[in-house]
């Protein structure tokens, strides 16, 4: 049956492949929006292909670890496992074997734990602490160093769960968070909910492609600070980033 790796490499697959998902529906509509979206068509066809290799991935793993547990029970009625809790040594990095099992090639996705700590660029920067969350790499960085360069202080989170983890330890040192709305698991409604949760003056500007207007027209009287379409320039962000903090 499946065993503790096969249950966090099955984890960690499900939610890449609802990411890619998310990135389908966002290219789809950015083909609707633009008649000549050719380089979207090509990034869509990419995403479609990987997620597809996703799913045939889990199908495969989820079934072998099925059947090869019943076959067992069907010889042998195991004892119940028995579990020993191990202290990790400070400052150890936490270990998996799943990369071990399942090779990169089959699309395994490694997902390490986090306690919530998280490293801020610029720390010498001498304007506000800016929480950046995003789920696609290029976008993170390229807003990361825009915020540097103007001397803010910034932490980058790449889903809705690692930014609930940094707000939650960072609260009283992040004056505001850009938040991307379509993310892996969470979309940017269900996280500003949580956010809202750890601290009802949370400020929080949105930023997406394309929004649902009835989602940001609740998300705005629930007390969002702002929305920014997606791409958005430098001097767009940093315009909103001013223009919320000083407000």
């Amino acid at each position: 049956m499946l065993d503790h790796d096969d249950l966090k490499w099955t984890t960690a697959n499900l939610t890449d492949l609802n990411r890619r998902l998310q990135q389908i529906l966002r290219y789809s509509e950015q083909v609707r929006q633009e008649q000549s979206g050719s380089a979207y068509l090509e990034r869509l066809s990419e995403e479609v292909e990987l997620a597809s290799k996703t799913s045939q991935a889990l199908f495969d793993r989820i079934t072998s670890r099925i059947m090869t547990g019943a076959a067992r029970g069907a010889r042998s009625s195991p004892e119940p496992p028995s579990f020993k809790v191990v202290a990790a040594a400070a400052g150890a990095r936490p270990q998996t074997s799943v990369a071990k099992k399942i090779p990169v090639a089959e699309v395994a996705i490694n997902s390490e734990a986090t306690n919530g700590a998280a490293a801020i660029r610029n720390p010498a920067g001498r304007r506000e602490l800016i929480l950046v969350v995003d789920d696609e790499p290029e976008i993170l960085e390229r807003a990361g160093t825009m915020l540097e360069e103007e001397d803010y202080r910034i932490v980058l989170a790449k889903d809705g769960f690692e930014a609930l983890q940094i707000y939650g330890k960072m609260k009283t040192e992040i004056s505001l968070i850009i938040l991307d709305f379509f993310l892996p698991v969470m979309d940017g409604d269900a996280v500003f909910d949580e956010l809202k949760a750890i601290n009802p003056n949370v400020q929080v500007v949105l930023s997406s492609g394309f929004a649902e207007l009835t989602k940001l027209g609740s998300m705005l009287a629930r007390g969002l600070c702002g929305f920014m379409p997606k791409p958005y320039t430098g001097e767009k962000l940093i315009e909103q980033v001013r223009s919320v903090i000083a407000a």
